[in-house]
């Protein structure tokens, strides 16, 4: 099953999208025409999470974790965001979901409609 969170499958996905679907998905990105400049680009990222010993009160690295970085600038005003995780416009998953179900549902047709043209064949080993 294809995942609209993973790049690879995402990309597929898009590429299964209808026309009118990808031209609203632009105009929902480019709706407002913001003027300002993305200095890094939302992409899921792993970071160190440090943590404290409760005891002698010593940091240490407990693991990584997913997170989205982004960072803007806005009239010479910058910006900073990190969400954890991996962010993406949910209103886009869920249309890349719904074209990964419809893709689904088109290969079991397919796949059943040619079930039925299946053809059998006896061999001289069969009839002993």
């Amino acid at each position: 099953m294809a995942d609209p969170h993973d790049r690879s499958d995402r990309f597929e996905l898009i590429a299964a999208c209808e026309g009118e679907q990808l031209a609203s998905f632009a105009n929902e990105v480019l709706e407002d025409d913001p003027p300002l400049s993305i200095r890094q680009d939302p992409r899921p990222k792993l970071l160190m999470q440090r943590v404290q010993e409760p005891v002698e009160r010593r940091p240490f690295n407990l693991g990584e974790v997913v997170v989205t970085p982004a960072e803007v600038e806005l009239s010479g005003t910058r910006g900073f965001a990190m969400v954890p995780g991996h962010d993406r416009t949910p209103t886009i998953v869920e249309a890349l979901q719904e074209v990964e179900t419809r893709q689904r549902d088109r290969r079991r047709q397919s796949w059943a409609e040619s079930l039925h043209t299946a053809v059998e064949f006896e061999t001289i080993e069969d009839q002993q």
